[in-house]
């Protein structure tokens, strides 16, 4: 059974659109594949993507707050007593009121939608890219043109359904017993059977390949967006067009710049004499480096911004803001010479020079610094 999707995401029903975006987000981080290595985060992550999916629409949260994972448009389905004989209400509307226009099951329809996940990196979705991914999909038989007959050989009118595609069922319902028309099974409503099922196919008209798609990522997308490329998804049935292909994008989490929309946040590390002192430093972005002026008396966690050094706004101009937050570094290693002195500023100051708790260096933090340096 579902969990309600308000639970998924932690938030209340009466939670606006940015409450559900920033739960969203922060969730997303922590579930997704790339970076949680638990069993079950993968699952987690799909099922946070799901909730966020409905909640974000108006449209689908609307429905979703009426009617819950239930599909409305199933009639009795949630009801009291079984109605899997019974073909659906739109049956029992036709028998008390004479029925209506049935769709053909001969007519042209559409091919199903496909969707494809692709992780990019933390850089690629700030500036965009260009790609050429291959997606797994059906295509139509080259072979049989789509027919699934042997070429050469003829088809026959269905017998079981004398060519119209569908079957009459009879069944036993609270109702009385009603004639049910569903799609026939022996040609699977397409009114004809083949004398001979065509080789590369074995008779469906479709094969499995995989179509290499050429997609443009635009600069400023976020992770679980979403590209349309028109026509690229399963071919459709009895001359119907083509679905659609929407691609997924997984952003891959950098590990020394974090985005909240479209600005960026980091963390760059200080020294005692900078931050006491003042002084100027270089920054990593994401345009490469850039130069920070660091005022005297600077306290550790302190914000600075770097203006338009952010993510492209996805439409329009301009972009975000990078936000840089100052750590003061305590230093673990110290010599004779640098504990006299700092005693001795400790003196000046009027404290007593003793037992101070010191933070411990952290190694992994710098290391980060040094690798966005060199842009990885």
């Amino acid at each position: 059974m579902k969990r309600d999707y308000y639970e998924v995401l932690g938030v209340a029903k009466e939670a606006s659109a940015d409450e559900i975006k920033k739960a969203y987000r922060r969730l997303a981080r922590q579930y997704h594949p790339d970076v949680n290595k638990e069993a079950d985060a993968e699952e987690k992550f799909k099922e946070v993507k799901e909730a966020y999916d409905v909640l974000s629409e108006p449209q689908k949260r609307a429905q979703y707050d009426r009617f819950g994972h239930q599909d409305p448009n199933q009639g009795f389905g949630g009801g009291g007593f079984d109605t899997s004989g019974m073909g659906g209400f739109g049956d029992i509307f036709d028998m008390f009121f004479g029925g209506g226009a049935r769709r053909n099951p001969n007519a042209p329809r559409k091919g199903a939608d496909l969707q494809f996940g692709l992780s990019i990196e933390f850089t690629d979705a700030v500036f965009g890219k260009e790609t050429d991914v291959e997606i797994p999909k059906e295509a139509e038989c080259d072979t049989c043109h789509g027919s699934g007959a042997k070429p050469g050989t003829g088809v026959e009118t269905c017998k079981t359904c004398s060519g119209t595609g569908q079957q009459e069922v009879a069944a036993n319902t609270p109702f009385g017993r009603i004639v049910n028309r569903r799609v026939c099974t022996t040609c699977e409503g397409k009114g004809k059977v083949f004398k001979e099922k065509c080789s590369s196919c074995r008779g469906s008209g479709r094969v499995k390949v995989r179509r290499k798609i050429h997609l443009n990522i635009p600069a400023g997308v976020d992770d679980g967006a979403q590209l349309r490329v028109s026509g690229e998804g399963e071919p459709g049935a009895n001359g119907g067009p083509p679905g659609d292909l929407y691609v997924v994008l997984r952003v891959k989490q950098h590990e020394f710049f974090e985005r909240e929309g479209n600005d960026i946040y980091c963390e760059v590390p200080l020294t005692y004499a900078q931050a006491a002192l003042g002084d100027e430093i270089e920054v990593p972005t994401v345009d490469g480096r850039v130069k920070l002026k660091i005022p005297a008396g600077t306290q550790t966690e302190t914000f600075f911004r770097l203006r338009g050094k952010g993510v492209p706004h996805l439409r329009g101009s301009g972009r975000g803001d990078q936000h840089v937050k100052v750590r003061v570094i305590t230093p673990t290693r110290l010599s004779d010479r640098q504990k006299e002195l700092l005693r001795e500023l400790a003196e000046l100051s009027g404290e007593k020079p003793g037992q101070h708790g010191g933070g411990v260096e952290d190694e992994s933090f710098f290391e980060k610094m040094k690798r966005a340096f060199r842009g990885e």
